[in-house]
């Protein structure tokens, strides 16, 4: 039986669409459904059924989920322990997009420093996607959200940051109440499907704030940027970023504790790789910790 096969089935019991599941592989579709045709003919049982426009696991689908987490992992271990040192020479790193044009770049100078002939491959993504390729054992270690769900204990979770919301305005209006200027002022709103996009909105919500949208981007580099260009503010997460100390912006904190995004290390306890692991994750605490307070 082809582990890969185990990996296709597990990422499309999850995500419940054969088409999804196909695009994250790089797959087409008919290589998908011929994957799970191979392993159901094998296991001489039916592992999934359509919904309506999705799919999803059969009571035996569920019974195969159970097992074949950990034998995707075992067999990844096993190319490990085949391979010896070799594979001590790459590690491979999620990490949300935001880091990637902040913090990220300190901390690969950090952990090359260390570890020159290490090949460190990057995978960029949304926060749960990183979470699950953790679990499946694709990627070594994940900068990435804190899950809104119990870690099951095959996983290690450290927080590194919180992030509380700030109002980002151009300098112009430094001092002004925050609130004030997100009832008076184009909002630049942080994308609502991500985790400090729904942060802001819920504030907003809360606050019994209406803003007026300008726009809505998913990127806190592009959203720092339209603010230093005076297109209005934004109310993001108050995150290491190169526009961090720029002059044209002020990072204006709100008038009581709120709630803060929360960026931390996530990784396989029982992973071959943990003494890389772990010098990346002292790296990635030595720059993400040591970063000032907002003003």
């Amino acid at each position: 039986m082809d582990t890969a096969f185990l990996h296709t089935f597990l990422l499309v019991a999850r995500k419940g669409s054969m088409s999804e599941a196909a695009r994250q592989l790089d797959l087409s579709p008919t290589a998908v459904a011929q994957q799970m045709r191979v392993l159901e003919r094998e296991l001489g049982a039916s592992l999934l059924q359509r919904a309506g426009r999705t799919v999803r696991p059969t009571e035996a689908g569920h019974r195969l989920m159970e097992k074949a987490e950990a034998l995707v992992r075992e067999a990844a271990g096993l190319r490990t322990w085949v391979h010896g040192d070799e594979l001590q020479h790459e590690i491979h790193v999620g990490t949300v997009a935001t880091l990637l044009h902040s913090a990220l770049p300190d901390i690969l100078q950090e952990f090359t420093a260390r570890y020159p002939h290490t090949r460190v491959s990057i995978r960029a993504g949304l926060a749960g996607h990183l979470n699950e390729l953790v679990a499946e054992g694709a990627v070594d270690v994940a900068l990435t959200l804190q899950p809104g769900y119990d870690i099951p204990k095959t996983l290690e979770w450290r927080m590194l940051r919180e992030e509380p919301l700030v109002v980002l305005a151009h300098s112009r209006l430094a001092g002004s109440d925050p609130l004030r200027l997100l009832r008076e002022q184009p909002l630049i709103r942080y994308d609502r499907t991500l985790g400090g996009g729904k942060l802001a909105d819920q504030f907003l919500r809360d606050a019994g704030i209406v803003p007026q949208e300008r726009f809505e981007l998913n990127s806190l580099l592009a959203v720092s940027m339209m603010v230093e260009r005076d297109l209005g503010v934004a109310l993001v997460p108050d995150t290491i970023s190169p526009f961090r100390d720029a002059q044209a912006l002020v990072r204006i904190p709100l008038p009581q504790a709120r709630a803060a995004r929360v960026l931390g290390l996530l990784w396989l306890r029982a992973s071959p790789k943990k003494v890389l692991i772990k010098a990346f994750g002292e790296c990635a605490e030595g720059v993400m910790r040591s970063d000032p307070p907002s003003l």
